[in-house]
């Protein structure tokens, strides 16, 4: 059995530590358990390796949030993976910061990555697993607040929530996607 796991963000220095690239840390955090690597691939960086006897593909999209679905299909098509055996990590400002939530299917809410999968599918049902990173910002500061740092707060506890999130993927992974939301949802 392959899974494709699929932490999305923005290339590039200036992206590394924002918000909006918590996808981007959650995958590192997979790749790190699973002592694998990432390589330079098309659509991205891609970590391969094996967690209880299961192939996982952890994908790092350098195709900027907006086209993400491009990456992801390809890797689908390449390796033959099925869609049930897809998860995307992304973050959610719906969220208060560092909820976990995974869901089966659900719509894009207004986040571009999810929204381009979507189209580029053809379909709102795959697995998500959102990152709350919250939405503490004034009338239009969404993008400035998005693509900005976390706080000295959010910081102290970011490791542990990345580190939780790293452990929901890999449950998915071997206990599939309705034990692993009644394991962690919320948590």
């Amino acid at each position: 059995m392959k899974y494709l796991i699929v932490g999305l963000g923005n290339k590039g220095a200036e992206y590394e530590n924002t918000r909006h690239n918590i996808g981007f840390k959650v995958a590192e955090k997979i790749a790190e358990t699973l002592e694998t690597p990432f390589q330079t691939t098309n659509f991205g960086w891609m970590a391969e390796g094996k967690y209880k006897g299961r192939k996982v593909l952890v994908l790092k999209p350098d195709t900027y949030m907006n086209l993400s679905g491009n990456a992801v299909k390809y890797w689908m098509q390449k390796e033959n993976i099925p869609l049930e055996n897809v998860m995307i990590i992304t973050d959610d400002l719906a969220l208060p910061f560092g909820t976990l939530r995974m869901k089966m299917k659900g719509s894009d809410a207004g986040h571009n990555g999810l929204k381009n999968i979507q189209e580029v599918l053809q379909t709102q049902n795959y697995a998500r697993l959102r990152f709350g990173i919250s939405a503490d910002f004034s009338e239009g500061r969404q993008v400035d607040y998005v693509l900005g740092t976390w706080s000295e707060e959010e910081k102290e506890k970011l490791q542990e929530r990345i580190d939780k999130f790293s452990k929901a993927c890999l449950s998915f992974v071997f206990a599939g996607i309705q034990n692993t939301m009644s394991a962690f949802n919320g948590k």
